[in-house]
């Protein structure tokens, strides 16, 4: 899949842009604070139906506007696809496929399959477990609807169950029946595919890291979950005193956690920062193998900004890994440095496009 044009108008602080693409390398070279990772979050936008890193669609909305466009267009297998989406303060945005409004954003995820590299990634080794449940979420919802399906309908009877729990009257134990056999058909769905994604999952990260890391290190992903061990229906039972206290359910697949190791020790207790960062990049590398072999269509590849606090030899591993392999297609990249894109596209054939970004105005040079 390839992104050939793209139009911005007031996001974030990106006023207008007006963009072709190389369907291979695309650089964007600039100062930090300049609007190089909003370039890439509008593109991740368009697959996503939200942003990266600010979920509160008014607040990607330039300042002085009132009004945010971004419309891409693409080469799917052959065919052409325009996917469109328009912001407007106090409103529901508009997100549109070829002209054609969806009635549920959940529908055109998996569309434009999209795999994103980003400083913020540390948070999954460092943050708290709702990061790492965010990563398995995004891998297996971009191409398996049923997944996708089964979170949604979870995270409505949670809702559902804790508004029960918060309140002050006594509960209504037929309904909180309801919500709670719904939590354990679509929460037994949910863990029995997290299972399987992991299993599948953790040879092709090894590949990874062991390219990128050139060490004999092994890293491990490890799944938890409530669904492991004990008869769930009983174990909400049990907590079920207690949940009326916390006013929160405090059991289920919203509370799975997935532990990150290298040679069988937590990384986020032994990793240096540059093991953190090798770890998920590795990580993400992995994701994009994966979505490319499940989904038949190569995903874009965005890397924002990831060879900072790297050191040379795994810059250099991490770089010919992308533009050798012939399995990556097309592929934006950020950075500060002219030094590591100038040795970037020395490496190329000749076919990419290199962008200045300098106060949200965006310029090929």
């Amino acid at each position: 899949m390839i992104l050939e044009r793209l139009s911005i108008l007031n996001y974030k602080n990106i006023g207008q842009a007006d963009l072709y693409f190389s369907p291979q390398i695309n650089c964007f070279i600039g100062k930090n604070g300049m609007g190089k990772t909003n370039l890439l979050d509008a593109i991740y936008y368009l697959s996503f139906c939200r942003s990266y890193n600010n979920p509160i669609d008014s607040q990607n909305i330039s300042h002085d506007a009132d009004v945010s466009l971004v419309q891409g267009w693409y080469e799917k297998e052959g065919k052409q696809e325009e996917v469109f989406c328009g912001l407007k303060r106090k409103q529901k945005k508009q997100f549109k496929r070829n002209k054609k409004e969806y009635e549920r954003y959940s529908d055109h995820i998996g569309q434009m399959p999209l795999v994103m590299i980003s400083p913020s990634d540390s948070e999954l080794i460092s943050g708290g477990s709702d990061e790492r449940r965010r990563f398995v979420d995004m891998v297996l919802s971009q191409f398996d609807k049923e997944y996708l399906q089964s979170l949604i309908k979870y995270n409505k009877a949670l809702q559902q169950r804790n508004a029960m729990l918060k309140a002050p009257h006594q509960i209504d134990a037929t309904l909180l029946e309801l919500w709670d056999d719904q939590l354990i058909q679509e929460g037994k769905s949910i863990y029995q595919k997290r299972s399987e994604f992991i299993e599948r999952f953790t040879p092709t990260f090894q590949k990874f890291y062991d390219f990128v890391c050139s060490s004999n290190e092994i890293v491990e992903l490890t799944y938890h979950s409530h669904f492991e061990d004990e008869n769930f229906a009983d174990l909400l039972k049990s907590k079920l005193d207690k949940d009326r206290i916390l006013g929160y359910t405090s059991v289920g697949i919203h509370k799975d956690d997935l532990e990150m190791q290298i040679n069988s020790y937590p990384v986020k207790r032994v990793g240096s920062q540059g093991q953190n960062k090798t770890y998920v990049i590795a990580l993400k590398l992995a994701q994009f193998s994966f979505l490319r072999q499940v989904s038949q269509t190569t995903p874009l590849l965005l890397l924002d900004d990831i060879f900072d606090k790297l050191d040379a030899s795994r810059v250099e591993q991490i770089v010919k890994l992308v533009l050798d392999d012939e399995d990556f297609g097309q592929i934006f990249i950020t950075d500060t440095n002219r030094g590591h894109l100038d040795s970037i596209l020395s490496q190329t054939s000749g076919n990419y496009r290199l962008f200045e970004v300098d106060k949200g105005n965006i310029s090929e040079r």
